[in-house]
């Protein structure tokens, strides 16, 4: 890749671009398919699945960086919802669980939390990639072995974890039906597919990701292009309080 990486700071001028903030190109993605540099995945949901996972590591990497899967209590003949929750940069799954498990347990959700392959996102500093492959891969593993109701389907996350999903669930709006963007910076584009709901929050004092050039401006370019969007906005800084994991939750099981 020959162009400089982007800092967060610039992320943050930048963000006032919102739809279209980096374009796919080949740079270091040259050597991936068409689908993976467009952010597509491929795994479905299986309805002959039934629940025999449970909570804990995924174990599908050796190289550190892997995940970790949450699956509430409920009969294995249940279809239940699956939340994609994607961490910030330089944290991982198992953080981000933390913060949502709680309101995941009440609502009666699966989380997926993995981990990105670097210490953030790849689209976030050039191209969709190797990310992209991971979560794939995970998605198939649990499709397999957890009975995931379709319609209640969410990827998300929150910070670059909130941009990557928002963008990610835009590109695979025939598979995620709803989209969590918890203090989002931006949208990567990519071509657009379904027409997924959104749910986004952003703290009205955030001081990585200004909320007047992030949310202020992505939230309405949505509801022009016709997405439903649920947005809620809390007085506080860079963050996911309990009150709104809890709201998101339930808005994805309901």
């Amino acid at each position: 890749m020959n162009e400089p990486l982007l800092t967060r700071r610039q992320f943050t001028v930048t963000a006032g671009l919102a739809l279209g903030a980096l374009a796919v190109g080949d740079g270091c993605a040259a050597g991936q398919s068409r689908e993976v540099r467009e952010g597509r995945i491929s795994a479905r949901p299986r309805a002959e699945s039934t629940t025999s996972l449970r909570s804990g590591p995924l174990g599908l990497s050796a190289g550190g960086r892997d995940g970790v899967l949450f699956v509430p209590d409920l009969p294995p003949a249940r279809s239940i919802p699956l939340l994609v929750f994607l961490h910030g940069a330089t944290q991982n799954g198992a953080g981000m669980l933390r913060r949502i498990g709680a309101a995941a347990e009440a609502a009666g959700a699966a989380v997926l939390a993995p981990d990105s392959r670097a210490t953030t996102w790849d689209a976030i500093r050039g191209n969709f990639g190797d990310d992209v492959v991971f979560l794939n891969h995970a998605l198939e593993y649990v499709f397999a072995r957890l009975n995931v109701d379709p319609a209640r389907l969410a990827i998300g996350g929150f910070s670059d974890g909130a941009s990557y999903g928002l963008s990610l669930g835009l590109a695979n709006g025939d598979l995620f039906p709803k989209v969590m963007a918890c203090s989002p910076g931006f949208i990567t584009q990519a071509p657009a597919h379904g027409h997924p709901r959104v749910f986004c929050s952003h703290g009205t004092s955030d001081q990585i990701l200004p909320i007047d050039q992030c949310s202020r401006v992505i939230v309405p370019r949505l509801t022009q292009m016709g997405y439903d969007v649920t947005y809620r906005e809390f007085e506080g800084r860079h963050e996911l309080p309990p009150a709104i994991a809890t709201e998101a939750l339930n808005w994805l099981a309901a």
